[in-house]
């Protein structure tokens, strides 16, 4: 494919890993450091990255920005990328609510962008088959053919924009609703104090819920980042004319865990039960 120019916003772990996968295939991928911390830089320095300083200078020129930031940003990002009047192809790979992705793409095409909708399932990308890139769209191949040959599998959805946004709420919906809904009863018989009984029982009918019951330990760093995700999530179904109140309540877990936001090492499982109990 030819070479293009994409500017990256904004390098966290799986923004970096993306554009990592981008520079394998020959492509020039800026982005801006300006207000970014240590950590950003450290990543996009590793992933081959070009940083251009400033928001405005990694747009410009640049054929393709791919925004990949908290949900809770994602809107603002996408006004202030069209207040810089981008004209290219905007994607956000963001996991927001098809009713958000429509904001972003009405905000980036004041500014004169086009839109590709997307959706990311699965870890920062190491190796292919780990993680796909679900994008939908009018632009929707051009951009998953950016990724040909990477470890990173795009999948162009035969659907209109809103479509892999969709997707990836309902996956995530499930994946990461139902580690803090396993969290929330295990919390739960430690106060009731009956939790040794409980993973007792769930050694002998379902051995797998006791170990995925620890999980919330293991990714309590990523806590802070999901609890937007669970808010898109909520909202998503109360559009639909389904409860949301399954997934307040998970971000409403998440929320007590933002603690643990970069720590150097996850908590305990018990330190991670007790944070939620208060």
């Amino acid at each position: 494919m030819q070479s293009r120019t994409i500017a990256l916003l904004h390098p966290g772990a799986m923004g970096a890993a993306l554009g990592a996968c981008l520079v394998s295939r020959g492509h020039r991928v800026r982005w801006s450091s300006a207000g970014r911390s240590a950590a950003t830089l450290k990543r996009a320095q590793a992933a081959g990255l070009e940083d251009a300083g400033t928001l405005e200078a990694a747009l410009r020129g640049a054929d393709f920005a791919i925004s990949v930031c908290p949900p809770h940003n994602a809107l603002e990002l996408a006004r202030e990328v069209a207040g810089h009047r981008y004209e290219g192809i905007f994607v956000d790979a963001n996991a927001v609510s098809p009713a958000t992705a429509k904001q972003i793409e009405q905000a980036v095409r004041e500014g004169g962008a086009r839109f590709v909708d997307g959706g990311i399932i699965g870890l920062p990308p190491r190796k292919p088959g780990s993680t796909r890139l679900y994008v939908a769209g009018d632009d929707a191949a051009a951009t998953a053919a950016l990724f040909d040959g990477s470890a990173l599998d795009a999948v162009a959805l035969d659907s209109p924009a809103g479509s892999a946004s969709a997707l990836k709420i309902c996956y995530a919906a499930w994946s990461k609703g139902s580690t803090a809904l396993l969290a929330g009863i295990r919390a739960l018989a430690r106060h009731e104090q009956i939790e040794g009984a409980l993973l007792a029982e769930w050694q002998r009918s379902t051995p797998q819920t006791a170990a995925r019951s620890e999980e919330v330990a293991q990714k309590a760093e990523k806590a802070w980042r999901w609890v937007g995700e669970m808010e898109e999530i909520a909202a998503t179904f109360q559009a639909a004319g389904l409860p949301g109140g399954f997934h307040l309540a998970a971000a409403d877990l998440y929320r007590r865990l933002d603690v643990y936001k970069d720590a150097a090492q996850p908590p305990s499982v018990d330190q991670a039960l007790d944070k939620l109990l208060r």
